[in-house]
């Protein structure tokens, strides 16, 4: 059932999005503050045709079942950190991803209030997202007992301890 309501409700997003196509650089250069996505509007709308067909393979699918939903088969441990390939970011296929230098990539919306409501914030959630994405960087760890030792006591007066 709740596969269902995720496919269903992740077809309606995409849906809408095809649907405000037009809108979307306006949008984003004003949700985010950010000029440049309307400066640059046609270079905008041509990433945004990019961002929703990547959205479809998968990412909105997961967003509504797993992130939006209730998380299944989150793991203990995540390790490691992010190196800025840009990989997680739909495979450098994200509107915001933004070219640092020769191998790092951005997020051009990091900062940003809204990104806490995207698949972003939540990757890596398992190991079948580093799979997917190809991840470098990071891996499900396993959970490390706490181990207590009892300490010797300390004797307050030497001299009368034995």
């Amino acid at each position: 059932m709740r596969d269902f309501f995720a496919r269903g409700a992740s077809n309606l997003y995409l849906a809408s999005l095809y649907l405000f196509l037009p809108a979307m650089p306006l949008l984003a250069g004003l949700i985010f503050w950010r000029r440049k996505y309307v400066a640059q509007y046609v270079q905008t709308l041509r990433k945004c045709v990019i961002h929703i067909r990547a959205l479809s393979n998968g990412p909105a699918f997961h967003y509504f079942s797993e992130v939006a939903g209730r998380v299944k088969q989150v793991p203990t441990y995540m390790n490691g950190s992010c190196v800025q390939c840009g990989n997680c970011c739909m495979e450098h296929q994200c509107v915001f991803l933004e070219q640092l230098g020769d191998t790092t990539f951005g997020c051009g919306i990091y900062g940003s209030y809204w990104r806490r409501f995207s698949n972003c914030g939540s990757f890596p959630l398992s190991q079948h997202d580093i799979d997917r994405y190809a991840c470098p960087s990071y891996y499900v760890g396993t959970e490390m007992p706490i181990r207590f030792h009892k300490t010797p006591s300390v004797c307050p007066v030497p001299s009368t301890c034995s």
